[in-house]
């Protein structure tokens, strides 16, 4: 059987730019004279992992940061954000679930993000897509190593009991794309509004999610 495995929460509704805020929002109180504007943000996404994309931040400005405490305090900002905010899934994701699922194709969301980012944003979503529904959800706390890491696809497949040839994966990053790539999953890039000009190669990307497209 087939599977379709979403590899981040961004794939499912675009939230860079509330993540972008909220780090900015946390430097302040912490009492950061930094500010990420969207150029800047754009050059850090790169990699995966908002904490530790603070503390190179820090190491390359010679500063000593708390990076988990920032991040904390990020992760919260952008959590209370998404439950306050009307956030829509991205053009076609509910319905390439729904399409995958009556075409008995089992779904997973694949993130190395925290268990509460993807419950902020399930509560966001309700009525529009629901992660209670899905055969699978990876989140931090499951596996050992972040993207660009193989682990979190490798454990989804195992949970699943897939082969990496027969599912597809959808990522909008450049470490999702090589996470996915490691562990031998097709992937297609579907990058966010901060995301789009990275240079993602030879993997094919789409700018709306159809499960038709998703076949090929």
């Amino acid at each position: 059987m087939p599977a379709l495995l979403l590899g981040s929460i961004s794939t499912v509704a675009d939230t860079s730019e509330i993540q972008r805020d909220a780090f900015n929002r946390a430097f302040a109180e912490h009492g950061l004279d930094w500010t990420w504007d969207r150029d800047e943000y754009k050059t850090l996404l790169d990699s995966n992992g908002g904490r530790d994309r603070v503390a190179d931040y820090a190491a390359k400005r010679g500063q000593e940061v708390d990076a988990d405490a920032v991040h904390a305090t990020k992760s919260k900002i952008y959590q209370d954000t998404l439950t306050s905010t009307d956030i829509a899934p991205r053009a076609g994701v509910a319905e390439t679930i729904k399409a995958a699922r009556d075409a008995g194709w089992k779904v997973g969301l694949v993130t190395t993000t925290s268990a509460d980012n993807i419950a902020a944003l399930g509560q966001a979503l309700q009525g529009q897509v629901d992660f209670s529904e899905l055969d699978v959800v990876v989140d931090q706390a499951k596996v050992g190593a972040r993207k660009p890491d193989a682990e979190a696809y490798t454990f989804a497949l195992s949970q699943l009991g897939e082969q990496a040839q027969d599912c597809v994966a959808i990522e909008d990053n450049l470490g999702g794309v090589a996470s996915a790539k490691a562990a031998g999953v097709p992937v297609v890039a579907f990058p966010n509004g901060n995301t789009v000009d990275q240079d993602f190669g030879d993997v094919r990307r789409v700018e709306t999610l159809e499960l038709e497209d998703l076949r090929k």
